[in-house]
């Protein structure tokens, strides 16, 4: 084909369209026949445009990179902790892709809204995919994934409404005392992160490295930026921009990296011994606690960079797919309990919302060797053979030319359990202290903002809901608590209690319309 008609509009089929402005009608005014098989085409593959939105993190953005591994964990071989080969050489580089998203609102809500921030990144090694799936804030609301569904139908709109409601979340939060750290960090400044490239990620969860003895230690991963430095808004100044701008993160985003200032990150790692630390007064599989960084230092494994923007949304972004269970050898899971429940439903959602064939899509798949039994499923366009297979056989084990288990890069981790099966919170819950002081390491303009911002939200609720969460206030901190009261009773004097913000646009809408006779 000429270079000429590179450029001519087609079919799916690949039939040219000669007239792309008009249906095919019985004279100019129709009827519009059945037979118009180009807008049967077009109009039926729009009305499929859209594939179920994710129930977290639907608005998201994303960039393509590369991670440069330093060899090293801190000043040790990294061989000493995990055998993982994407680390092991100083300078090598594996390409990424990292989606950015709000967790809580839909796809089309404002970039400004006080919410955690994902932050997933896959890298594409030579062992398969790897997926670090974390957030910018680096602990929890909940420890038991029994919960997860119950956390996020109360941070989502009224199911008889659709109305988003404080009430709702606090409802659930004042019952729920492991989240009140989460609640410290997530109602302060550190809530409105300025934008996707000036703020940090982490893993949340611990996980595991294992070196070629098979020997595990726990580790937690943080994203730390480098260049562009971290920076948070306040809600007054979220409102400014959200007045004027519901994109500006994914814009920001986007127009760094077309003008070559390419975002960067240092991966750092937390390792941990793999046992109970009985002298810690947290279990360190808890996700709602931190690691003091002064027991545990922040070890630089590697630097991040970003430095392609996608060339279509909707294919990268929108379809890109994640999950906890995606590790490569030499990476492990912890006994964390919200990891656990993680991993089943991350994937689960990939497979309900893009379908059975997900990791065949260009965004998904490895960028080395995939050989699988898996056969058929909606949108399968290749089967996964490898050279020389015989493709009759799709299973194992057999004589006949099918596939081989792969050989053992080391010895397996084989951590010992012996306990009882039972239905029980770890024992050192510890809900309060480092909520306490996360407080207290505030600067005063960043508590300021965190007081105004939860009796902001509190004043809509009941008396009992407050009551219980000034009283983890102050379990955490007297001052902390005692501002929040204070707060709520001023507000009670303003005549705040029981009318929210929104009921208030409503309202302002009502009054200030401009009646028309129509036309």
């Amino acid at each position: 084909m000429s270079s000429d008609n590179n450029q001519t509009l087609t079919t799916r089929q690949g039939h040219p369209v000669s007239d792309n402005q008009n249906v095919r009608t019985v004279g100019s005014r129709g009827p519009t026949t059945l037979e118009n098989y180009p807008f049967i085409e077009k109009i039926t593959h729009f009305d499929r445009e859209r594939i179920p939105e994710r129930v977290v993190h639907a608005r998201g953005a994303g960039a393509h990179g590369v991670f440069e591994a330093y060899g090293k964990v801190g000043d040790e071989p990294i061989a000493k902790y995990t055998r993982a080969k994407l680390f092991q050489e100083a300078g090598k580089q594996t390409p990424l892709f990292v989606r950015f998203s709000t967790v809580v609102h839909g796809g089309h809500s404002p970039e400004t809204l006080r919410d955690p921030r994902g932050f997933a990144v896959k890298f594409y090694t030579e062992d398969g995919n790897w997926d670090l799936v974390g957030n910018n804030l680096k602990i929890f609301f909940i420890r038991d994934p029994l919960k997860f569904p119950d956390m996020v139908h109360s941070f989502k709109p009224d199911p008889v409404n659709n109305l988003n409601d404080p009430e709702r979340m606090f409802d659930f939060l004042s019952l729920t005392p492991e989240a009140t750290h989460m609640v410290t960090f997530l109602f302060s400044p550190w809530g409105i992160p300025a934008n996707y490239r000036q703020m940090q990620g982490s893993g949340v969860n611990t996980y595991k490295w294992v070196n070629s003895e098979g020997v595990g230690v726990l580790v937690k991963y943080h994203w730390e930026p480098l260049k562009q430095g971290i920076k948070n808004l306040l809600q007054k100044d979220a409102e400014k921009i959200q007045a004027t701008h519901t994109e500006h993160a994914t814009q920001d985003l986007y127009d760094a990296i077309e003008r070559g200032d390419y975002p960067e990150w240092e991966l750092c790692v937390q390792i941990m011994s793999d046992d109970e630390h009985p002298e810690l007064d947290f279990d360190p599989l808890d996700p709602t606690k931190l690691w003091p960084p002064e027991q545990f230092p922040f070890l630089k494994v590697g630097k991040m960079t970003l430095n392609r923007n996608p060339q279509n949304y909707f294919n990268e972004v929108e379809q890109s797919a994640f999950g906890t269970g995606v590790l490569v050898d030499g990476l492990d899971f912890s006994d964390d309990k919200m990891l656990q429940g993680r991993t089943l439903s991350y994937s689960d959602t990939q497979r309900y919302r893009v379908g059975a064939n997900y990791l065949q899509l260009p965004i998904n798949a490895p960028k080395t060797h995939v050989a699988t039994n898996q056969r058929d499923g909606q949108m399968e366009y290749k089967v996964d053979l490898a050279p020389g297979q015989n493709p009759h056989v799709n299973y194992e084990p057999s004589s006949l030319g099918g596939l081989k288990e792969a050989p053992k890069a080391g010895k397996d981790h084989e951590p010992h359990y012996d306990a009882s099966l039972v239905r029980q919170r770890i024992e050192r819950t510890n809900d309060f202290g480092q909520a306490g002081d996360t407080y207290r390491a505030f600067e005063d303009w960043e508590r300021d903002e965190l007081i105004e911002n939860l009796v902001g939200a509190l004043k809509v609720c009941k008396p009992d809901i407050r009551e219980r969460m000034i009283g983890y206030f102050t379990q955490a901190d007297a001052d902390y608590g005692r501002r929040v009261a204070e707060g709520l009773k001023h507000a009670d004097a303003q005549g705040g209690s029981g009318s929210a913000d929104e009921a208030q646009a409503s309202q302002y809408a009502k009054d200030n319309a401009r009646g028309t006779d129509g036309y």
